[in-house]
């Protein structure tokens, strides 16, 4: 099956072509009678570790139902590593939420090639929903030239850090790895740890890997190329990185333990200054801009830089990212209209709300100069709007089956229990044969 990508173009087109989402009111006729139905949804943000997105999440849910009487919406919350676990048992009994979320591309092919997920072309053709969203990040959810999933975010990745730690020891935003290690250096000799990282899940590492990947690659692509098999895993400059993810690990950039780290653990520790730095996507900004549960001493305390080039080679402006998660509706649903509606209305909504009061980038376009937005929130702004190339993360890249070992092969690198060869020689024999 062929997923269209068009993620280079992205960042310009959010800012230039910006349009306010009109909202609409998403009532289905029929449902005011008296009967009433469940729409079950399950989604990735806890109030914990998401508390912005759990808020306006219930917001919308909570108007939807005012405004469609008869439709009651029941709700579940995982993590997103219990979500992941959980939608795969759901998966293999038919069982799926009528609503849910679900990742691009590779992710999403075997739910659509099982009959899974049903086609929500029909929402985009309403009342033109399709204009309403940032160029390329529908087809990023499309198989087939048929959309089965409606994107929720649009995210980059940097490094964000600990500007109160850096100016104690006098240290700047590294431009060039070796800026960057001679960084990590001062900060252990001061015994600071360095970089939060939860590898326990893998993608986390991942991003590293893209990172250096995309430096050393020039202008090439050369892990989407390696991937979509216009080109190979044994591109030198796909080996080069994993020497140069060894050389980060030997040099004690991470923090003890990292392989058997959470992401949320890591987390945690970077927002606990227990770290000076953390690789994370823009999906994490409401904690660093409009999550009141979050000092306010330690969000005016957080910056960020891109990721650094690597023997001179690497574009500033080229990122890691895409769209983040969609929402989905079951196939099989015995609500099968009704959760359509809550997904239209749902997306309707969560544009301009995202902004305002998450905090994050919404795959949705909305009218950015009429709101009052934090400081960081503007400067991720225009680093989407200057990106030459937004590369998108390789497990989400892959099939399910070459992402799980895509994520293995991480830990294991990372955990040193392979060489750079034998991590570029696996992938290159598990994408062949596919």
């Amino acid at each position: 099956m062929k997923i269209k990508k068009a993620f280079s173009i992205i960042a310009f087109v959010w800012l230039s072509s910006m349009l306010l989402v009109a909202c609409s009111d998403g009532e289905v006729e029929g449902n005011a009678s008296g009967d009433s139905k469940t729409v079950k949804f399950m989604h990735l943000w806890p109030e914990g570790s998401s508390a912005q997105h759990y808020k306006v999440v219930n917001q919308i849910i909570e108007d939807f139902e005012a405004e469609n009487e008869g439709i009651e919406i029941e709700v579940e919350v995982l993590s997103n590593e219990q979500y992941k676990e959980k939608i795969k048992v759901q998966s293999t009994s038919n069982e799926l939420p009528d609503v849910g979320m679900t990742w691009a591309a590779g992710y999403m092919e075997p739910f659509v090639d099982g009959g899974m997920f049903a086609s929500l072309e029909d929402i985009l053709e309403e009342d033109n929903l399709a204009g309403n969203f940032v160029t390329g990040t529908t087809e990023a959810f499309s198989i087939d030239d048929t959309a089965y999933g409606l994107p929720l975010e649009l995210n980059i990745s940097s490094i964000y850090y600990n500007k109160a730690i850096f100016d104690e020891y006098g240290l700047k935003e590294p431009t060039t790895l070796e800026e960057f290690n001679q960084v990590v250096d001062t900060l252990k000799e001061n015994g600071i740890n360095p970089v939060a990282l939860g590898n326990r899940d893998a993608w986390t590492g991942s991003m590293w890997y893209m990172y250096l990947a995309n430096r050393l690659g020039g202008e090439e692509d050369v892990l989407t190329n390696a991937i979509d098999r216009s080109g190979s895993f044994e591109d030198p400059a796909l080996l080069q990185a994993a020497e140069e993810l060894q050389a980060l690990v030997n040099n004690d950039s991470f923090v003890s333990g990292f392989n058997g780290l959470a992401d949320q653990e890591a987390k945690s520790m970077f927002m606990e200054s227990q770290a000076a730095m953390y690789l994370i996507a823009t999906w994490d900004l409401p904690n660093y801009t409009t999550n009141e549960d979050v000092p306010q001493e330690f969000r005016d305390s957080v910056g960020y830089f891109p990721f650094p080039q690597v023997d001179g080679n690497g574009d500033f402006n080229s990122y890691v990212g895409g769209p983040g998660v969609g929402l989905f509706v079951s196939e099989n649903s015995e609500v099968k209209d009704e959760a359509k509606a809550f997904v239209s209305y749902f997306v309707k909504e969560w544009g301009e709300r995202a902004v305002t009061e998450v905090g994050i980038i919404p795959a949705t376009k909305i009218d950015g100069e009429a709101l009052d937005l934090p400081d960081l929130y503007v400067e991720v702004l225009n680093d989407l709007n200057n990106a030459s190339n937004i590369t998108l993360y390789a497990d989400v890249q892959m099939s399910a089956s070459a992402a799980q070992v895509h994520l293995d092969m991480i830990q294991a690198l990372f955990g040193g229990e392979i060489t750079p060869e034998e991590f570029v020689k696996t992938h290159e024999e598990t994408l062949a044969k596919e």
